[in-house]
């Protein structure tokens, strides 16, 4: 059985509550609910949300040591900030998926960047939550 992590950033566990006519009604809960029934059969999924960016770093390390098969990560507005972020994403040598549940492109300019891309296999932008099923069926074929 594959083990995958879903990384959430900053403001991610105020899904639901948080600009709802952006990011919708669904908890971050909920989502994680979906995502455990939807793929339970096929794959150990490993939930972590972190406000703090050393957090999120750590936990990247943490599985890249464990040898995890992949991440999704949606770095929230980190993606777009960090470079602690994209080095510790690089450094773990795991195959990862960025979500973005709005579509960057269609927002602000300085959302149009992301230092996280380049060292992600791939990028899913504005499928709101499908993103994050639509990342895990990615890694679950590689």
């Amino acid at each position: 059985m594959k083990k995958i992590a879903i990384l959430n950033g900053p403001n991610l566990d105020r899904l639901g509550k948080r600009e709802p006519e952006i990011y919708g009604h669904t908890t971050l809960a909920d989502l994680e609910a979906s995502l455990r029934a939807e793929f339970a059969a096929t794959t150990s999924l490993d939930f972590f949300q972190s406000n703090h960016e050393g957090a999120l770093i750590d936990k990247i390390a943490a599985l890249a040591d464990a040898k995890f098969d992949g991440i999704v990560i949606n770095g929230a507005a980190l993606t777009h900030t960090s470079v602690a972020l994209r080095d510790a994403l690089a450094g773990a040598h795991l195959p990862t998926v960025e979500v973005h549940i709005s579509n960057i492109y269609k927002r602000e300019e300085f959302r149009h960047t992301s230092l996280t891309a380049p060292v992600s296999l791939a990028v899913i932008s504005g499928l709101g939550l499908e993103g994050y099923f639509a990342a895990v069926r990615f890694l679950l074929k590689r």
